[in-house]
């Protein structure tokens, strides 16, 4: 299994990302009576309280983090774990959906800016050819219904909902690439331990500032069982372990693309009848966009050379590390 990963870890990267939109089948069934931050800081306490002995046995481990390794681990759990989803719920509190979505297509691009200077990563000519038909692709998946949306969307938007969207999409594709960074040092037990401990209390502040000591009280019995749980094992446990897993034996530039593979499969999930979905009809363009997406994902995976590991040295800088780590 571990060689099955390791020859095709791109596309278990797509898998990890696909799981990620799961969370829609349990997460609809919440947003009546909880908001966005309720339902997160929940989950990622139910996966910090799974994951303690893991956090515990790994403690030995975690001497091999350099300052700039625990740096890279902050900025996943405050920036991609915790503020992140804040900042990409706050974008759709506007309710201008297309100018949210089309701005968060520039996370794969700041990504791959990341991953140059952060790790040293360069690509061969063919892959921008592949990158641009991922976008593309996804592009016709979301906007399937008004292909010019997103342009009368961007001309009558609001400002602040394009720097949350913006915000967001910088986040988590910081959290790719110092997710790769830290790879080098740890194991995926161990980076998706501290991603979840170490956003709880993170998550805990936001909800005080937000709706002080009320903000905990929303929450049913009910709630727990199936959906919470399910959030936090499905989507969260298994897909954040899968994702780090094969995130270690992949370049950080090939991995956003693969993880693309999450606002298709959302889009796709909420064709579903109520209350899993919204019963949107499904359009050839989705259809033809999602092909195009696996074709490029599979060449991805096909062609994928060796991962080089990544050196973390406590004083270097950003372009020492690109001299030390090589073109991947």
């Amino acid at each position: 299994m571990n060689r099955l990963i390791d020859r095709f870890s791109v596309l278990f990267v797509a898998l990890a990302a696909t799981l990620w939109a799961t969370d829609a089948y349990f997460r609809n069934q919440l947003i009546t009576h909880l908001s966005a931050t309720e339902i997160v800081v929940a989950e990622d306490a139910l996966i910090a309280l799974l994951l303690v002995g893991v956090l515990y046995r790994s403690r030995g481990e975690l001497k091999k983090l350099t300052p700039r390794g625990w740096v890279a681990v902050g900025i996943i759990a405050a920036g991609a774990q915790a503020l992140a989803t804040i900042l990409f719920t706050a974008s759709f509190s506007y309710r201008i959906f297309a100018e949210t979505f089309v701005l968060q297509q520039t996370q794969p691009l700041i990504a791959i800016a990341l991953a140059w200077i952060v790790l040293g990563e360069r690509r061969r000519p063919w892959f921008w050819a592949m990158a641009a038909v991922a976008l593309v692709a996804v592009y016709m998946v979301v906007f399937a219904q008004d292909p010019l949306q997103p342009v009368s969307a961007l001309q009558h938007g609001r400002v602040e909902a394009g720097l949350f969207a913006l915000g967001a999409a910088v986040l988590w594709a910081s959290g790719t690439v110092f997710g790769r960074f830290a790879l080098g040092s740890i194991s995926f037990w161990s980076m998706t331990a501290l991603r979840f401990t170490l956003a709880l209390p993170v998550l805990v502040v936001i909800v005080l500032v937000q709706e002080g000591t009320a903000g905990f009280t929303h929450y049913r019995v009910s709630d727990f069982l199936p959906n919470l749980l399910a959030i936090a094992v499905v989507p969260g446990l298994l897909a954040l372990l899968l994702y780090y897993r094969a995130l270690s034996r992949t370049p950080a530039s090939l991995a956003t693309i693969a993880e693309m593979a999450f606002p298709v499969a959302a889009t796709l999930i909420a064709s579903a009848p109520p209350p899993w979905g919204f019963n949107q009809p499904i359009y050839t363009a989705q259809i033809v966009g999602t092909v195009l997406l696996l074709v490029v994902i599979g060449i991805l995976g096909w062609t994928k050379e060796k991962a080089p590991p990544v050196v973390q040295a406590p004083d270097a800088t950003p372009l020492e590390l690109v001299a030390q780590t090589g073109s991947a």
